[in-house]
């Protein structure tokens, strides 16, 4: 058999117009553009709809689709505008005419600071938030044992609205910790809840964030103070999910209470999207809808492991609140909704974009 090396090479005897030529080279996806910028701009749009999705209100599907529905719908809208939310709104009336008439005495006539004054302060307001369940017709189920004073503990619960506290308040008169508000609830804040030992903060100011950090460690040891309430999500959520937790509650070395809430939407939803909407409208919904149903699970206390980390611990106690509510959990950090990159910042990084591409053309 003939060595491979004695046959004879075709390529020899054609003509540089019949070998085959190297096809052109084509524009390929990687010459038109850069990749690396496109999967970070990718991975970002990835990683907004997954926080966003935290924060979005969840429209409930429309039923008056026919001609035999639309009555109904149409007979509900009447009862719940024209009779539901008139007969609220006088109960919401009578209630805070027979608040103001009753605190204000107690407020401002009765000198000092002693139990008597300040176990009819926390009554009061405890009557206050039932009166404010009332005008909602809201269900609520309390589960577990009912909180009590204590020292060196502090109460931990998902945050789906203000009302959250609310519902809470009119079972335990609870100091809170919240942002700072303007208008009529700023009013509030400052003229009525102070008297439970509520908290006030500015999540924008450093300063306002050591000094509350000092109040809550010198609250949790007096045992004459209120339970303190944290939500240490720092802002509303949709009730779907969870944000991480600030670990700041966590880091008091005492006892942390988790509280779970849970709201059934078959009524309306309870999310309130600040963005959105004035806590003055989101109480409007929540009048003229058919009720606000919630269950609400206050859970076994917990207490820092050891080997165990403030974050673990954190962790730990996010894992039972979203196991009991049926909450999923997010690795995101609430309070970037009040950072959101603007519009104009958006609109810029387009425009880099679609000039690196133009350049990329450009060169080829």
């Amino acid at each position: 058999m003939a060595s491979s090396l004695d046959a004879p090479n075709l390529d020899d005897y054609l003509t540089a117009d019949s070998l085959p030529q190297e096809p052109p080279r084509s524009l390929t996806l990687r010459d038109l553009l850069d990749i690396s910028p496109v999967l970070t701009e990718a991975a970002g749009a990835i990683v907004d709809d997954s926080f966003t999705r935290c924060f979005k209100s969840n429209s409930p599907e429309p039923w008056n689709w026919n001609i035999y529905l639309f009555p109904l719908w149409c007979l509900g809208a009447v009862i719940r505008y024209g009779l539901l939310f008139p007969l609220r709104f006088l109960t919401l009336i009578l209630g805070w005419m027979a608040f103001f008439t009753a605190f204000f005495p107690v407020r401002f006539l009765m000198n000092g600071k002693n139990r008597l004054k300040s176990k009819i302060e926390r009554k009061l307001v405890e009557m206050m938030c039932s009166v404010f369940v009332a005008s909602w017709t809201g269900v609520i189920k309390y589960h577990g044992p009912r909180p009590s004073s204590r020292p060196y503990q502090v109460f931990v619960a998902n945050h789906t609205s203000m009302i959250d506290f609310i519902i809470l308040e009119q079972m335990t008169a609870f100091a809170v910790i919240m942002q700072k508000h303007p208008g009529w609830v700023g009013f509030i804040q400052k003229t009525i809840l102070e008297s439970v030992g509520c908290i006030w903060f500015n999540r924008n100011d450093l300063k306002d964030r050591e000094v509350v950090g000092r109040k809550l460690r010198d609250h949790v040891q007096h045992p004459d103070n209120n339970p303190l309430l944290i939500f240490p999500e720092g802002t509303c959520v949709n009730n779907q999910y969870t944000v991480m937790f600030k670990k700041g509650a966590f880091e008091l070395g005492c006892a942390v209470c988790p509280i779970a809430i849970k709201y059934n939407k078959i009524f309306v939803d309870a999310f309130w999207n600040s963005k959105k909407q004035s806590f003055t409208m989101h109480l409007v919904r929540l009048m003229t809808s058919w009720a606000v149903v919630c269950d609400v699970w206050f859970l076994e206390p917990q207490y820092l492991r050891e080997g165990e980390t403030a974050i673990e611990f954190t962790e730990r106690v996010r894992d039972m609140i979203a196991a009991r509510a049926g909450l999923k959990k997010v690795p995101w950090d609430g309070y970037l909704k009040h950072n959101r990159p603007s519009p104009k910042h958006t609109e810029e990084k387009q425009r880099m974009f679609a000039e690196s591409v133009l350049r990329r053309l450009e060169e080829n």
